[in-house]
């Protein structure tokens, strides 16, 4: 069995597969999310930006906390910048379903889960925005989305429901199929994504954290 992972780079709020509906498939192995305050060199249409280019786009920290207002899909095979309209607390403040889609082609022997780690290895979070090894800290909110919308309770810098994205450990990963254990044959799966930069943190940097689907087969 396999999985394939898309993204919703359109308005509107609706699954993969609709008709009219833009999904672009994300090649793992090449392609990457961009989180960014944006510029005009990093934005919707643009081509695949330097890290030079990432730089200049970065998010400025403030005495308070900020919501990354820009999430984008460096789509390398099209040597383009996709934005993900529907990502953060965009269109619709963010009260999105059909943002990240994760399509098996066959039923899997556990949930499949979502991690983030800050590289390739899975065991470690040393990363600014995964918390330091906290991963309560995480600057990363996920929610899963496969049932139903993130709701009202999502929206803002303080998200009421959702997990701190960080590790394996208790409450900082998402169970994809919204805890209702392994799928019985094909299906999709949703989850919805927003980062928020602590106020006056101290540690600016450029990470690349590593997010990572697991689940077992028969």
């Amino acid at each position: 069995m396999s999985l394939t992972v898309y993204v919703n780079n359109d308005t509107q709020d609706e699954p993969l597969n609709t008709s009219g509906v833009d999904w672009t498939e994300l090649d793992p192995d090449n392609d990457y999310l961009i989180f960014s305050n944006g510029s005009d060199t990093v934005k919707d249409g643009e081509g695949i930006p330097s890290s030079d280019d990432l730089t200049q786009a970065g998010v400025v920290i403030t005495t308070s906390k900020v919501i990354v207002p820009l999430y984008l899909l460096a789509d390398i095979g099209a040597s383009e910048i996709k934005e993900i309209h529907l990502a953060g607390d965009g269109e619709n403040s963010g009260r999105n379903r059909y943002v990240f889609a994760f399509s098996f082609d066959a039923a899997t022997a556990s949930e499949p889960v979502l991690e983030v780690w800050d590289d390739e290895d899975m065991d470690s979070i040393d990363n600014y925005s995964l918390g330091e090894g906290t991963p309560t800290n995480s600057w990363i909110y996920g929610i899963t989305t496969t049932d139903a919308t993130p709701g009202a309770s999502w929206t803002g810098d303080t998200p009421a429901v959702g997990s701190r994205l960080a590790g394996s450990s208790a409450g900082h990963f998402l169970y994809l199929n919204n805890g209702n254990g392994a799928l019985s044959g094909a299906g999709v799966l949703y989850c919805q994504l927003k980062i928020v930069i602590p106020a006056n943190f101290e540690n600016p940097g450029n990470e690349q954290p590593v997010f990572v689907v697991k689940y077992t087969t028969n």
